[in-house]
């Protein structure tokens, strides 16, 4: 059967990979592929020499420094109470470390995710937190404070973004929002010492840039009620705007600077391509360049950049991500490092500032999430594995197939199949996963979820629906105001093809997403429900007028953030109505498949009444119903005990109605 299968699928991987250890041990278990991935956030020293990772485990959650050259650990931090997201060297001696806490802040009736930056000093040992909400000038109420966009040329400052306060207030004046600017401060790395303002922006600005010699060069902004999207340069010491222009969705992104810091690094689709491209804007009168990078067949996703944000080369969308750099050496190096490992996924998770050293990160049929060194003139060197339980013969092969839509719309999918039906692929009881975003798409890598309902004989079908980004714009706007209609259809004829070939069993199909996925999963029940057998959704939305008034609560009516969804929802004028007719939640009648719900009680991104409420819904229609709330848990299954308990949950319910026979 796979040999007839081969004229559609393409890119299956059955070989074993490079560097992969092949030590025999038992079946992975489903805590393997549910907890938390062990290694974490692996980050290279400047000189090449130190490896810091977070290792997190049932007993602990650590950030280890270790010497390559010397074999041994420099350093043992315990990070149980920030929990890091990242880390990245500063230098030989400091290493920063981002985080995140969930926390009432005053003033505000909810609580939410706060970031902030640690430094951790390898010389003393000692960590403490750079910005601090509450301690002068730093305004108390809010979120966002891990960003380090700069230091000083001798590397005792740190240039680091954040509301601060306008102007001396008295005793009885309350510092908030209102009284306070986005702003640039001045942050000692080498003493405990109150940051000072070093540049003042506006309540609208929302980024700065700076050079490597104590320079502001520019300020970002957007005004949420004009609609105004503005550049300011720093010239002659005043602020002089270069850019303007009007958009109720950005489309300009500003990621970085050119090395000679003259120009600012614009994202932005070029028009002939419908492609995201590269260009530059000059810092002396706002001039766009032509698309300097860009491709016909790919979007650059991600900027490859200095952590002060100098851009060197750019990542381009796929399956599997490919490379562009600046440096016709460097193009030809990471060339070399992809060639290495066909048909994987290869991410440039790390790299020193020199380019010397490039760790990457390898996941895919081959490669359970594996980092490996490069350095200049030396063999590459096997680091380590994120899930050391799992190896590369345990993983289950993942191939590539592009259908035709019902209206003739190519959708490019992702087939995770069981390894022992590999050469048996007919009637295989099939889940479909639709990605959330839903402006994102699924990429050849470890699918934690696809691998372990893999592992447990489900096929699993990952349709890049019209509406999913990294396939082009057209792709993309063929999906704007059409949840619920056309993108539904879209993961329908995913079903429907699979079954006309003969490799899903049609009377043993389940459908399981988180956010947008969550919603497709609910809109399956509601709008095909002769599909499907079961239904699970995760942090999913069930009703879209509820949904964009949440977001106006929360946003601003007059929020970017609000326009962007419109756009989503409707592509145009929001109708009530209309948004109503594409809501599952007033269509629980029309299930037939049982359904699970499973919903973070701390989500900020999908509040949780909204599976409260399509839980109410269908409970009072009579339809068959559980749902599961996840205490301490957000939009991102970001505790192991969580995310373990959502995987067992979703293989139990699915194991229940297509498990089996």
């Amino acid at each position: 059967m796979f040999k007839s299968l081969t004229g559609f699928i393409s890119g299956l991987i059955i070989t074993i990979g490079l560097f992969t250890n092949n030590s025999a041990q038992a079946r992975p278990t489903l805590k393997d592929y549910g907890t938390l991935p062990e290694i974490q956030h692996i980050a290279i020293s400047p000189s090449g020499d130190l490896v810091a990772f977070r290792k997190v485990t049932n007993a602990f959650d650590r950030v280890i420094v270790t010497s390559l050259s010397a074999h041994k650990q420099i350093a043992n931090i315990d990070v149980k109470e920030i929990q890091p997201y990242d880390l990245y060297f500063l230098n030989e001696d400091q290493l920063v470390l981002l985080a995140s806490e969930y926390k009432k802040m005053e003033r505000v009736s909810v609580n939410f995710d706060v970031s902030t930056a640690f430094m951790y000093n390898l010389n003393d040992k000692s960590i403490r937190q750079l910005l601090i909400p509450g301690e002068e000038p730093v305004v108390k109420e809010q979120a966002g404070l891990g960003h380090l966009i700069g230091l000083s040329p001798d590397g005792k400052y740190a240039y680091m973004p954040a509301y601060s306060f306008v102007k001396e207030l008295g005793p009885d004046v309350s510092v908030n929002f209102g009284n306070s600017e986005f702003s640039l401060l001045k942050v000692n790395l080498k003493e405990k010492k109150p940051p000072v303002i070093f540049s003042k922006g506006t309540k609208s600005t929302y980024n700065f840039f700076v050079d490597d010699k104590d320079n502001v060069l520019a300020q970002i902004s957007y005004d949420q009620k004009s609609n105004i999207h503005r550049v300011r340069a720093r010239q002659n010491n005043e602020w002089v705007e270069i850019f303007k222009e009007n958009v109720e969705v950005l489309e300009k992104s500003f990621v970085g600077v050119t090395p000679d810091f003259k120009s600012l690094v614009v994202l932005d689709t070029n028009k002939k391509t419908g492609r995201i491209a590269y260009y530059t804007m000059s810092l002396a009168n706002g001039s766009l360049s032509e698309p300097i990078f860009g491709r016909d067949d790919a979007d650059i996703e991600q900027p490859l950049r200095s952590f002060q944000r100098v851009v060197y080369g750019v990542r381009y969308s796929g399956f599997t991500p490919s490379y562009q750099f600046f440096d016709p050496k460097l193009n030809q190096r990471m060339k070399d490092i992809l060639a290495k490992f066909p048909e994987q996924s290869v991410y440039l998770s790390n790299f020193s500032e020199d380019w010397k050293n490039l760790v990457v990160n390898v996941e895919g049929s081959n490669s359970p999430s594996e980092y490996f060194l490069f350095s200049d003139g030396k063999e590459p060197q096997f680091l380590t594995s994120s899930y050391p339980n799992i190896k590369a013969e345990d993983l289950h092969p993942t191939g590539k197939v592009t259908f035709s839509a019902r209206d003739g719309l190519k959708i490019p999918t992702l087939l995770t199949i069981p390894k022992d039906k590999v050469n048996a692929m007919k009637n295989l009881p099939t889940i479909i996963m639709p990605h959330g975003g839903p402006e994102s798409h699924d990429t050849i890598g470890f699918d934690w979820m696809a691998q372990a309902f893999a592992d447990n004989g489900y096929l699993v079908i990952q349709p890049q629906f019209r509406g999913s980004d990294g396939f082009g714009l057209k792709h993309f706007q063929a999906g704007l105001g059409e949840w619920g209609k056309k993108m539904q259809d879209d993961i329908s004829d995913a079903v429907n093809f699979a079954v006309k070939k003969g490799i899903t069993d049609p009377s043993r199909v389940c459908i399981v997403g988180a956010s947008y996925g969550g919603y497709a999963a609910l809109a399956g029940g509601a709008f095909s429900p002769e599909l499907y057998k079961c239904i699970v959704a995760i942090a999913g939305v069930g009703n879209l007028k509820s949904m964009l008034n949440w977001e106006k609560m929360e946003r601003g009516s007059e929020s970017s953030a609000v326009s962007y969804w419109k756009r989503q929802f409707a592509n145009g004028e929001i109708n009530n109505e209309a948004l109503e007719s594409v809501s599952p939640e007033k269509f629980a009648e029309n299930f037939k498949a049982p359904v699970l719900l499973i919903h973070g009680s701390r989500d900020k991104t999908v509040p949780i009444e909204q599976s409260e409420d399509m839980n109410s819904a269908l409970k009072s229609a009579k339809k068959p119903v559980k749902f599961i709330k996840l205490e301490k848990e957000n939009h991102y299954l970001l505790e192991s005990e969580t995310k373990l308990k959502t995987l067992e949950e979703s293989l139990k319910f699915v194991n229940s109605h297509i498990g089996q026979i």
